[in-house]
């Protein structure tokens, strides 16, 4: 039971504030009661609690406000005495401050506390809508990159998925949905669910592409009363199969960029001979098939998907991340390594500050 108190003092510290702090409000408190009688330090007593209150909880704030009110009493009791109406008026302000800011502390404990609830919601329902991709598949080493526009975000409308197929080979969606909130989400999620319940089956790639853009039609569009209301509702992306033992990607663009093939210091952008309309807009247009690119890809060769959040993302002059001129300095890296050197670089061109969420995914063939 001893104990208790003082782990109750430990937890009220916020994150990221060192003890050392404070230094500060207890050197005031300290300064007031030994400074000579002819100099009058003791309304300054108030800053004590009001400077806590930044960098503490409630309970800290409570006993730096307690240690205010007995150093003014003390004072009092100096030179004074309790009797005096200026030092009742001095002790009554500085109870009613320390009050106020312990309110203060408790309404924003309380408002924390609910934050880091929903964030831990926000946590938990991405790591359901934007699973993990497997480190390995087949001949395959895959890694993800995700970076939302806003700081305390961590949904956005890009998106990326893996699939294991019975035909030994691995398909992967990359997208990138119109528009953000709620409504990105939401068709991000339409899309990759559409994505997993199909990609393992034995469709072929233009056939998955149908289905999805299919499922996304009609998911936007059916509880809304005219077609003007879904016709921003669509999704750049790319599908791709790539066999296990055969040196080639297969892939589908619809309206996404390119791919970056790297080999050795060489960069290749896998544009495709036809770019079809984004999901949710192909149905729209009478088309029913998609045409399938083929590319070598080839042991040791990376291939890396991205986002327009990546190459447009701009510096303060204006200017555009230059992805394909960066992409060469990390062809040698594990995909891992090279999306995490991507991320600090395009971190830092930004200076920090992302206009749109990006999403890259890096994939390197190996040998069996």
């Amino acid at each position: 039971m001893g104990l208790r108190p003082w782990r109750d003092l430990r937890r009220s510290w916020q994150p990221g504030h060192a003890p050392a702090l404070m230094v500060i409000p207890l050197g005031l408190i300290v300064t007031v009661c030994v400074a000579p009688p002819h100099i009058h330090l003791g309304p300054l007593l108030v800053a004590a609690p009001a400077i806590t209150v930044a960098f503490a909880g409630a309970r800290v704030t409570a006993l730096m406000g307690v240690l205010a009110v007995a150093a003014q009493v003390f004072i009092g009791v100096l030179r004074e005495g309790l009797s005096s109406a200026n030092i009742q008026a001095q002790i009554t302000a500085l109870v009613v401050v320390s009050v106020v800011c312990v309110s203060v502390c408790v309404v924003r404990d309380r408002h924390e506390r609910q934050l880091h609830q929903v964030r831990s919601v926000a946590e938990a329902a991405q790591s359901v809508l934007l699973q993990p991709l497997p480190a390995r598949t087949g001949p395959l080493r895959i890694a993800g990159l995700y970076v939302p526009a806003e700081e305390e975000a961590d949904l956005g409308g890009d998106l990326y998925a893996a699939a294991r197929t019975d035909h030994h080979s691995t398909r992967l969606l990359i997208g990138d949905v119109r528009g953000n909130g709620l409504d990105a989400i939401n068709n991000a999620a339409l899309l990759l669910g559409a994505f997993r319940a199909a990609a393992h089956r034995q469709a072929t790639l233009p056939r998955l592409a149908v289905h999805l853009d299919a499922a996304f039609r009609w998911d936007t569009s059916q509880w809304h009363q005219t077609d003007q209301d879904t016709a921003e509702d669509f999704a750049t992306a790319i599908l791709l199969d790539i066999p296990d033992h055969d040196p080639v990607v297969h892939l589908i663009s619809c309206g996404h960029p390119p791919p970056l093939l790297l080999r050795g210091t060489h960069i290749t952008p896998l544009t495709a001979e036809a770019s079809h309309l984004p999901i949710g807009l192909g149905g729209s247009f009478g088309i029913a098939a998609y045409d399938v690119q083929t590319f070598p890809f080839e042991v040791g060769d990376l291939l890396l998907l991205y986002t327009d959040g990546v190459i447009e993302a701009r510096d303060a002059d204006g200017l555009f991340y230059p992805l394909a001129e960066r992409a060469p300095e990390w062809t040698e890296d594990d995909p891992d390594e090279l999306l995490h050197a991507l991320h600090d670089d395009l971190l830092a061109h930004v200076h920090g500050h992302l206009d749109d969420d990006a999403a890259a995914v890096a994939i390197r063939r190996t040998a069996h």
